[in-house]
């Protein structure tokens, strides 16, 4: 269940970030560190995106879910990608997208840029 739900809310901000002018370079991009979520480019700035959708708030909210610990594999992860892919001179950031789904069916969608930085 939150394996489906987690793949259901990266699907949502992919459709969430396009809206919002981004264009979606990579999805679910694997390092030898981990993975990251979306790796999208807005306007000149390349945009590291850690996703996190909750149905409960029973343990809290979806973006206090990325923690130091997963900055930290998020940093090494994008570090990688930008020197393999001959970027490291490209401005870039990065964000967490939060998506919450309320027991009705509405969901509740964050945009945090610029959440934390290069570790």
């Amino acid at each position: 269940m939150n394996r489906e739900l987690g793949q259901w809310g990266e699907e949502v901000a992919v459709k969430f970030l396009r809206k919002k002018g981004c264009r979606i370079i990579a999805q679910n991009y694997a390092s030898p560190w981990g993975e990251i979520d979306i790796i999208a480019k807005e306007k000149r700035c390349l945009v590291f995106v850690e996703v996190k959708t909750r149905s409960s708030s029973r343990f809290g909210l979806p973006q206090e879910a990325v923690d130091r610990r997963k900055q930290k594999q998020i940093s090494k992860s994008a570090l990688y990608y930008l020197s393999t892919h001959q970027l490291l001179n490209t401005p870039a950031r990065f964000d967490v997208v939060s998506i919450f789904l309320h027991s009705d069916g509405l969901r509740e969608i964050n945009w945090f840029k610029d959440v934390f930085s290069l570790c």
